[in-house]
């Protein structure tokens, strides 16, 4: 198999070849703009690669004496499995400890988007935000939770529609103490 250097090969390009090779004609009427919105769909997709998490918090750190639990729960999340460049979609329950500091509650949910807007696996994703938020906010603990489905397991494959993957990381007091990983995953899963 020969090497090709599509550097220069326009995106739209790229996906009208797609479209061709799966047996369709990115000529017909319905299908001129696809390749176009497919672009800008990709590049928003996973626009988590030209932000950095320290950018994403920036200034919203805050003193705070507060020393108990703070959780951010049921996080909309969606993202790209690396596998299959399928969605997978969910939830993610953020939690921490402070130690002198708290971050903005919106900027838990950007951290979230930042990881999530990337192509990715659910386990890498759950380890990212734990650390992000463990570097930059610089907690007793963090505990992250996310719930999620897979498109690539539903659509192809096993197709099986009602299975979902939960993935745990927990840093400091989180890993270290059963009594507050217990709280924070009983706070994390209790449903209204």
């Amino acid at each position: 198999m020969s090497q090709h250097d599509l550097n220069d090969v326009p995106f739209e390009d790229l996906v009208a070849e797609m479209i061709r090779r799966l047996g369709d004609d990115p000529e017909r009427e319905g299908m001129r703009k696809t390749p176009e919105r497919v672009h800008k769909a990709m590049k928003f997709l996973t626009k988590g690669y030209e932000q950095d998490p320290a950018q994403v918090i920036g200034g919203a750190l805050f003193e705070e004496r507060h020393r108990n639990m703070i959780l951010v729960k049921d996080i909309e999340m969606y993202s790209l499995c690396e596998h299959h460049l399928l969605p997978f979609f969910g939830k993610v329950h953020v939690a921490y400890i402070p130690a002198g500091q708290i971050v903005g509650l919106s900027k838990t949910a950007r951290i979230v988007e930042n990881y999530a807007r990337r192509f990715q696996v659910q386990e890498r994703l759950t380890e990212q935000i734990a650390q992000a938020i463990w570097d930059v906010v610089k907690p007793h603990g963090v505990g992250v939770v996310v719930e999620a489905a897979h498109l690539c397991m539903m659509m192809r494959g096993i197709e099986k529609q009602n299975s979902s993957t939960i993935t745990s990381a927990m840093r400091g007091a989180f890993l270290e103490d059963p009594a507050t990983r217990e709280e924070f995953l009983r706070l994390a899963t209790h449903r209204r």
